[in-house]
């Protein structure tokens, strides 16, 4: 159950509009003394859609951890619209797919709900705006008809999908995503990629982290390229260039990765 738990936050941060939803400066992250994040500065606007692409262990779900909080920054400072992500229900979070353990005897409804309980407390009973939310969710993400359904009854992709609705029916602004496209089959990642669209549509601020170099580069106005440090953050063609690959993945990969993403980049 523990693995679906949003953090309960009740009382919720004033936004500064003025400021950017996502204000990371010179953060860092340790696991036993060795830098797992090491001071990473920047920051997002409303309604930005950001890929953060990276080698395994460049610290992706590392960065997504400790926006949300759930792992203690050592040094720097994440700020969400200007104050502390404490006080913030708008992060909503889609963790990875084999992080979740989907025998849990709970519902599509049951798992959307959840983003509410910020909102009607740990043991408030849902009122009917928070029905109605969930309700508006589900159906944002097309998964209204398997309300009902037990989770490990989806596909991949409905997985994903749910907690999407989630995150919405929390009435998250910056949606962190971790790995959402990763062992989807293409239609599925079509319809997801599309989801994403409507979302942007609706001023949600995204940050997603892929493998896939080439989806960063066609569906993501900005990429951000990290190996524990951010090695360049910025438009695609500016960023997934061959030098700046080589820096992140080391040169052994650099003429796949740039056949497979950087089709106007020169070769050497």
């Amino acid at each position: 159950m523990t693995k679906f738990h949003s953090t309960l936050l009740y009382n919720e941060a004033e936004h500064d509009h003025g400021q950017p939803i996502l204000d990371v400066r010179h953060l860092t992250v340790r696991y036993n003394g060795i830098a797992a994040l090491d001071r990473l500065t920047f920051h997002l606007h409303a309604g930005e859609r950001v890929a953060v692409v990276g080698p395994n262990g460049a610290g992706k779900s590392t960065l997504f951890k400790a926006i949300v909080g759930a792992l203690p920054v050592i040094e720097g400072e994440i700020n969400i619209f200007g104050s502390h992500p404490s006080g913030h229900v708008c992060i909503g979070y889609v963790p990875q797919r084999n992080n979740v353990d989907w025998r849990f005897p709970v519902s599509v409804e049951d798992v959307v709900m959840m983003g509410r309980i910020a909102k009607i407390g740990l043991f408030g009973w849902p009122r009917a705006l928070d029905r109605q939310r969930v309700q508006s969710a589900l159906e944002t993400v097309h998964l209204a008809p398997l309300a009902k359904r037990q989770i490990a009854q989806l596909s991949g992709g409905q997985q994903q999908r749910m907690f999407i609705a989630r995150a919405l029916a929390q009435e998250s602004e910056l949606m962190l995503m971790d790995e959402p496209l990763s062992g989807l089959d293409a239609p599925s990642q079509e319809d997801l990629l599309t989801l994403l669209d409507e979302l942007k549509a609706q001023n949600v601020t995204i940050l997603v982290a892929t493998h896939d170099l080439q989806q960063a580069a066609t569906h993501f106005e900005r990429v951000m390229l990290l190996n524990r440090h951010i090695v360049a953050f910025g438009a695609p063609a500016q960023v997934l260039t061959n030098e700046h690959l080589a820096n992140a993945y080391g040169g052994g990969t650099l003429q796949v990765i740039g056949d497979a993403c950087c089709e106007d980049e020169p070769q050497p």
